[in-house]
């Protein structure tokens, strides 16, 4: 997992450390994510999204004052922009995704839970018609293939970006994401739920966002 030195956090994060905090993090992606506190990243997942099935946990402490912004980017894998995995093989398909986290403080009090009250937006979904999973040669944009891709909007992690128009995460159950490796490593908060964009198979690479007053 990379992580940013907290030094460097509360340098960027502001003037005075007087009133920062410490917290403990833990998050499981499928395939994988970064996160930001008010637009720095502060740790990123350790397997790199290029690997086709990586599903771990990683857990890290960092130091923030709050009001803070939660930037949270995950992903799914695929090999390109069909939208699909295994290509070629007799394995080709949609992938899913899905994500889980939750941040306590020192005293171990909840202050984040993955949930409803965060705000997800996709920027890339693909294949937009399923029946590309079943073609024998998937070319991404064509027939079946087509896709939707968009760039991150400048400033989304930051506090006090716009983000009313962006719509609140669909929560799945966990047997519909169905979790694996380093999932049961982690003592989940019940309230910890897993988050995702409207399709969860669709939905390949999202952002989500939530302010911890």
């Amino acid at each position: 997992m990379r992580l940013i030195p907290i030094a460097m956090c509360l340098t960027a994060l502001g003037p005075t450390t007087l009133r920062a905090e410490t917290f403990q993090a833990d998050v499981w992606a499928d395939n994988w994510f970064e996160m930001r506190i008010d637009g720095i990243p502060i740790a990123e997942d350790s397997v790199p999204i290029t690997t086709e099935r990586s599903f771990n946990a990683e857990s890290f402490a960092f130091e923030a004052e709050r009001p803070f912004t939660i930037g949270l980017v995950a992903r799914d894998f695929i090999e390109d922009d069909t939208g699909l995995e295994y290509i070629g093989t007799r394995r080709q398909q949609m992938g899913d995704g899905g994500v889980i986290l939750q941040i306590v403080d020192a005293a171990g009090r909840p202050v984040a839970l993955s949930g409803a009250d965060w705000l997800c937006q996709v920027i890339h979904a693909a294949p937009l018609d399923p029946a590309c999973a079943a073609e024998a040669s998937p070319v991404a944009g064509e027939g079946a293939c087509g896709f939707d891709i968009a760039e991150e909007p400048d400033g989304w992690d930051l506090p006090g970006s716009d983000a009313s128009d962006w719509p609140q995460a669909t929560i799945y159950s966990p047997a519909a994401v169905d979790p694996k490796d380093g999932y049961d490593r982690i003592a989940w908060s019940p309230e910890a739920q897993f988050i995702w964009g409207p399709d969860l198979k669709r939905d390949n690479t999202i952002l989500c966002r939530l302010t911890v007053e």
